[in-house]
């Protein structure tokens, strides 16, 4: 790797599921540490700042058309969607959402579910259709957001009823192509296989279905059965009921209040319990100076 690629590979980093836990465990963060000096922030930002502001800047670094990973597509989303049009408090948000042999990259979920498959500049287009296609089995919308470089080869790529989003160098969303939504074409089964055991049950229950009352070694199989006769439509609009309240992000809110703009979809991503929130805000309070002595 050149000195580039590893001062991109160590900034992408330093917003992974990693490095966030082990700053809410523990207070202070080692990994972070050694990405910080990896990715060069020291030339970025003021030793006598804090943490959050060497976050703040490194997400500057990343932002730059070129450099842009998923992370900062995750970012606009959160920022643009879950926290712009909607709240915490009337949508909730998934990532790296299981779906066949693909995981979403980000579903936000509020009147109906939207998928958003993220490629971005380091991505290449070589699964596209197979992802839709898995996709619009599950969600109602299913959306491909890019780097504006893409978005022909994407247009001609996926079906016509799959919306088509352009992150534009301004960080700025642009919908070239609004998606439709059809909850009809999912597959229930498909759905099924994507839920925890629990959510399941509590669809069917939604539903009017009892649930089946056989040994837990044969509860699997004989749920699945019952969600073969489902209505597409109907399981879908109960999925999106029953998974805002088991994946609700709202005990969240107060933290992402006091996190930096470049931390938020991060925190919603990790979906930390309520006790670590204060190792977390402590750290990103610490001095840079302080903290590079963490390794």
């Amino acid at each position: 790797m050149t000195p580039t690629e590893i001062q991109l590979s160590a900034a992408s980093r330093l917003f992974s599921t990693a490095v966030i836990k082990e700053m809410s465990k523990k207070g202070e963060s080692a990994l972070f540490a050694r990405l910080v000096k990896e990715a060069g922030v020291q030339g970025m930002v003021d030793r006598k700042l804090r943490v959050a502001d060497a976050f703040d800047a490194v997400f500057s670094f990343l932002r730059a058309v070129g450099n842009r990973d998923e992370y900062i597509y995750k970012a606009a989303l959160t920022h643009k969607v879950l926290l712009g049009t909607h709240s915490l408090n009337t949508a909730s948000m998934l990532t790296e959402f299981r779906v066949g042999l693909s995981r979403a990259d980000l579903v936000i979920l509020n009147g109906t579910a939207t998928v958003y498959e993220i490629k971005s500049e380091r991505d290449s287009l070589k699964r596209l259709e197979n992802q839709l296609e898995a996709y619009r089995r599950v969600f109602a919308q299913v959306c491909v957001i890019a780097s504006e470089e893409y978005i022909d080869r994407i247009l001609q790529l996926s079906p016509p009823d799959v919306g088509v989003l352009a992150l534009g160098r301004r960080h700025r969303i642009t919908t070239v192509r609004k998606p439709q939504n059809d909850p009809r074409r999912i597959c229930p089964v498909t759905l099924f296989e994507s839920l925890r055991i629990s959510e399941a049950k509590q669809i069917l229950r939604n539903l009017g279905i009892e649930i089946p009352a056989v040994p837990n070694t044969q509860m699997h199989s004989a749920i699945r059965a019952e969600f073969a006769r489902l209505e597409p439509a109907a399981t879908h609009s109960q999925m999106v009921e029953v998974l805002k309240v088991s994946r609700s992000l709202v005990s969240l809110g107060d933290l992402v209040d006091k996190l930096p703009s470049s931390l938020h979809a991060a925190a919603l991503t990790v979906s930390l319990p309520r006790k670590l929130h204060g190792n977390l805000i402590s750290a990103i309070n610490t001095p840079l100076e302080r903290a590079l002595g963490w390794l």
